[in-house]
């Protein structure tokens, strides 16, 4: 478990499908990630079970108060020979965003990514459209690194794909 003063993240496990099919329920969390394919619980279930054996790492967020699960996080695709990862959060409510919540996870985040991993690079990649989510991860020190111009199409509009990351030497200005 990695603690913060809002959440908290620990090991997501399948009693949290519920939780995450909210995000499916949704249709601006669907279009704020890109994602079409609607999954059921069952379906959830079966992917977390399947992320077990992957090289990833997958939190549930919850909030320090109540235990309340709002959303997950996955740091994936870890390299250890180049000392690299995939990210990607997702906040299953509108109710909390633009609370801190996202960010202070996300933070959490690049802390077992740098200290406990002792990985040198944290890679994300979110849509042009997801304004809020491009201010939230600037906010934590992810620098824009390049775009894949209009790599999404949805909603009857394209969208560009932003790169994003953050280097261990950045992570360690940001604690001083």
């Amino acid at each position: 478990m990695v603690k913060g003063q809002k959440v908290y993240l620990r090991e997501i496990s399948v009693n949290d499908s519920e939780s995450i099919e909210k995000c499916f329920q949704n249709e601006e969390i669907m279009y704020m990630t890109g994602t079409r394919n609607l999954l059921t619980k069952e379906q959830i279930k079966e992917a977390i079970y399947r992320f077990k054996e992957d090289s990833r790492y997958d939190f549930a967020i919850c909030l320090v108060d109540n235990d309340q699960v709002i959303g997950d996080l996955a740091i994936m695709e870890v390299d250890l020979d180049n000392k690299k990862a995939m990210f990607r959060i997702a906040l299953h409510g509108l109710e909390d965003c633009g609370r801190g919540l996202g960010s202070e996870a996300v933070q959490l985040a690049q802390k077992f990514t740098f200290e406990e991993l002792c990985l040198n690079r944290l890679e994300l990649q979110v849509y042009s459209h997801n304004i809020r989510g491009i201010k939230s991860y600037e906010k934590v020190g992810f620098k824009k690194e390049g775009v894949l111009r209009q790599a999404l199409f949805m909603n009857n509009a394209f969208s560009d794909e932003i790169i994003m990351s953050i280097l261990l030497e950045e992570y360690m200005k940001k604690l001083q």
